[in-house]
């Protein structure tokens, strides 16, 4: 029974370990952190990053496809607390992504990614005033992630939303009705000037009373 165990685990091992350049393994047989032929991240990955001028440091976990990030990755803190929910395509942020502080959320962003080996890239975009309408935009891909959508903000003890921010392909969007207009001296209507014969009549019956005629004759 031994052997057969000793022997399952044997071809286990080499099955999973077949084509990888390293690679850790884990109690349940499993693989992590493995690097293909290529030198290419590959599977279950967890990294430790240090810390970095204000950015403290953490650890975090996710997918590599072929040396991309790929799917959710979560961060945690140094006391093992999430701080970071994170969704990725073709190695960019890509979709929701929540940040937390002490456990509650603090704020979402939404992002959206282009494939890096495309040189162009066909979205739709939806009209922000028509649920309904939606335009097909041609952009240049760039190989990087674009902030696109509504980032909202928190306030971490009461969940409340305290600010949201519209982005449209990495522009902020302002609606047409908080747009500030602006009046120049020459759009102003400047007053007409009367002839100044009538100026000198107004100037002399000034402060007199006026007659009336009606036509009829006095007796």
């Amino acid at each position: 029974m031994k052997n057969i165990i000793w022997l399952l685990f044997f071809v286990t091992f080499n099955v999973t370990a077949q084509g990888y350049k390293s690679f850790q393994l884990l109690d349940n047989g499993d693989t992590l952190n493995r690097l293909d032929d290529k030198n290419m991240k590959q599977g279950k990955w967890k990294l430790h990053i240090n810390a970095l001028r204000l950015e403290p440091a953490c650890d975090e976990e996710g997918m590599f496809v072929n040396n991309r990030k790929e799917g959710v990755w979560r961060k945690y803190d140094m006391y093992g607390l999430l701080i970071a929910k994170e969704n990725y395509k073709w190695g960019n942020k890509n979709g929701l992504q929540q940040y937390l502080y002490q456990g509650q959320l603090e704020h979402e962003e939404s992002w959206r990614a282009s494939n890096p080996e495309n040189q162009f890239d066909t979205i739709e975009v939806q009209d922000v005033y028509d649920q309904f309408k939606v335009e097909r935009k041609i952009i240049k891909v760039d190989g990087y992630s674009l902030e696109h959508g509504i980032w909202k903000y928190y306030d971490p003890e009461t969940g409340r939303i305290i600010k949201t921010v519209n982005y449209v392909l990495g522009k902020e969007f302002v609606p047409q009705n908080t747009a500030l207009t602006t009046t120049t001296v020459d759009s102003i209507p400047k007053p007409k000037l009367k002839p100044k014969l009538v100026e000198q009549f107004e100037k002399n019956t000034k402060g007199k009373k006026k007659i009336i005629r009606d036509g009829a004759t006095g007796h």
